[in-house]
């Protein structure tokens, strides 16, 4: 007779998700985050105290960002190990729903357990809960269908039995990565239910490795000999699967150059020979010249966002074939690519054997020296002493500050195109780059996940004035918590890079920067002393000079440790970048936005559809 354990389904599902591990033999998801409200306070939070000794619950400032640390977090540990985050059940949840896309986008796996309506339907309407007068199956967790990998409203107890091995399933495997909803009625959190005592038994969950199918192997290898100006872009899938001195071996072999996406970035240093640095909206020359000449493209890890192949008007030959090596299917077939579905380390690896003694013949010499020798200067310390600061000469000041051990993170705003094109990555995972859904307000949360994940690392995080209000509330959590990390940000009084966007579109200048807004005159905020308010230590430099001493002092801070600097708005780093699609209109009375249109329609031509 099968042995029974009566529990709560909430005691149950946090008995269940302490008990699953990763091949590291580690706990796969490490704690909860939760901000308790109606609809998991009872239940939820009840089941939570209970294992609060051995399976940690923090308690964070909003849902939102208490996802986008869990997020970094597993980010950071290359999907090896996750978090889990629980709210309430109306605002809170849809407070995480943000996360939830930015989680999805990235192929990255965290657990949301928002509380939902009652089951039984007898208190209906309770607080906080929508409505649909046509649907009464519907609540407002349903927005989280379209947002996570797998989704399950739990409405019975023993629904656990089915559903939690399946968000498992998802969060753990490389093709099907990505955030798991469990929509729990808050009735069901404290029915109990007589669960299998083997329901609860250690379980390690590993990571698939896929092999490559012959045929699509042999495919590839066949075009690939055929190649005289081959290139790789990497990306993120690079790191997840673990296979950057696969990829390295890979190149060295076969002499084919590798360009790096923002996901992509670290893969190889920066010095490496043969890495050509960023490529596309926000890349270097090196890169995106070898690709406008590339006849066989070689994708790995990466799912060819608009910004990598510059709207698909970056790989101009003619003659140009597309290869895919990716987990997901999905990804394997854009734009007509050859497909070579397997992981990346296994994929490299098998790649490698079946193009034995071939080698590219293809030449990239004097493109980097060229590339720094135009870059490098405008990362130096101004001469003009007196002058704004560009974000260039920001970034500099940090490159010089940083070590071995340092991790630079951003995601939205002026910095990432800056960082992907300037910053120097000397090893894998000191670039951390959150540039799939661009999330502005993930910044700070994500430095404290990142440093959750590797205490040992310096984080340091770069900001913008606007990113910063967007989200800064778990700067307290940070401080109450003890976790250092250095966040500097950059006040330019506005949202620069849209700005930039919209002069380069024909706009004019409204609405972005506060000196262009209704009331931005008056703005005045103190970012040094909001940051001091919430717990932080915090310091206001007026120079780069001035920017790197405080940077130098940031090794003895208990929390938090925040630089703020004013810098210009306007400058951009000029060499590098392609074309991006950002539709102009076609009808103005502005003469700027009719000129703007005219080079729409030249560059749009170039937009290949394969």
């Amino acid at each position: 007779m099968t042995k029974t354990i009566r529990l709560t389904a909430a005691q149950a599902m946090v008995r269940y998700i302490a008990a699953q591990h990763n091949e590291d033999g580690e706990r796969f998801i490490e704690g909860c985050w939760a901000i308790f409200g109606h609809g998991n306070v009872a239940g939820i939070g009840e089941a939570l105290h209970g294992a609060k000794d051995d399976f940690p619950t923090w308690r964070g400032h909003n849902e939102q960002t208490m996802a986008h640390a869990a997020i970094a977090y597993s980010k950071q540990l290359g999907r090896r190990k996750a978090m889990a985050v629980t709210s309430s059940i109306g605002p809170g949840a849809a407070n995480m729903v943000t996360a939830a896309a930015l989680a999805h986008v990235n192929r990255l796996p965290v657990l949301l357990i928002p509380g939902d309506v009652f089951a039984n339907r007898g208190p209906d309407p309770v607080l906080q809960q929508v409505e649909d007068w046509g649907d009464g199956t519907v609540t407002v967790n349903d927005s989280f269908k379209p947002v996570t990998r797998y989704f399950d409203r739990i409405t019975r107890p023993e629904q656990l039995l089915t559903a939690l091995p399946r968000a498992f399933r998802t969060m753990t495997d490389p093709a099907e990565c990505g955030p798991v909803c469990l929509s729990f009625c808050q009735d069901v959190q404290a029915e109990a239910f007589d669960y299998p005592e083997s329901f609860f038994e250690p379980k390690i969950w590993r990571q698939r490795r896929m092999r490559p199918d012959e045929f699509e192997l042999a495919d590839a290898a066949k075009l690939i000999r055929g190649a005289k100006r081959p290139v790789i872009v990497a990306g993120g899938g690079v790191h997840y699967a673990q296979a950057t001195e696969a990829l390295a071996k890979f190149a060295e072999t076969h002499n084919i150059p590798v360009t790096e996406t923002q996901a992509g970035k670290s893969v190889l240093p920066w010095d490496h020979p043969l890495n050509l640095g960023p490529i596309g909206v926000t890349g270097g020359e090196p890169a995106n010249t070898v690709c406008a000449e590339a006849d066989v493209v070689i994708g790995v890890g990466t799912r060819f966002q608009d910004f990598t192949t510059g709207s698909w008007g970056l790989f101009a030959n003619p003659e140009r074939k597309l290869i895919s090596l990716n987990v997901a299917a999905y990804d394997a077939m854009k734009h007509g690519a050859v497909p070579l579905q397997s992981d990346a380390l296994i994929g490299l690896q098998e790649l490698g054997e079946a193009l034995s003694g071939y080698t590219s013949p293809g030449k990239i010499d004097g493109l980097k020296p060229d590339w720094f020798g135009k870059v490098d200067p405008l990362t130096d310390v101004p001469s003009d002493g007196n002058a704004l600061p560009s974000d260039m000469q920001v970034i500099g000041a940090v490159q010089r500050a940083s070590t071995e051990d340092t991790v630079v993170m951003c995601a939205a705003g002026t910095m990432p195109g800056e960082l992907h094109k300037l910053w120097k990555a000397s090893k894998p995972g000191s670039y951390h780059m959150e540039y799939g859904f661009s999330c502005m307000g993930y910044e700070i949360a994500g430095a404290m996940g990142i440093k959750m994940a590797q205490p040992e690392r310096d984080v340091i995080c770069f900001t913008g004035d606007g990113t910063y209000m967007m989200a800064n509330s778990e700067m307290a959590t940070a401080a109450m918590m003890g976790i250092p990390f250095t966040v500097v940000v950059t006040d330019n009084r506005g949202y620069g890079c849209i700005n930039r966007l919209q002069m380069g579109t024909g706009g004019a200048e409204f609405n972005n920067l506060l000196d262009h807004s209704i009331g931005g005159e008056n703005s005045s905020i103190d970012f040094a002393k909001h940051a001091e308010a919430m717990g932080a230590v915090s310091v206001k430099v007026s120079s780069i000079a001035e920017l790197e001493e405080a940077l130098a002092k940031r090794a003895g801070a208990k929390g938090p440790y925040v630089i703020v600097i004013d810098t210009d708005p306007y400058p951009s780093t000029e060499p590098g970048g392609t074309w991006w699609d950002v539709g102009v209109p076609e009808v103005s009375e502005r003469a700027e936005v009719n000129a703007a249109r005219a080079k729409y329609e030249t560059n749009k031509k170039k937009q290949r559809a394969d």
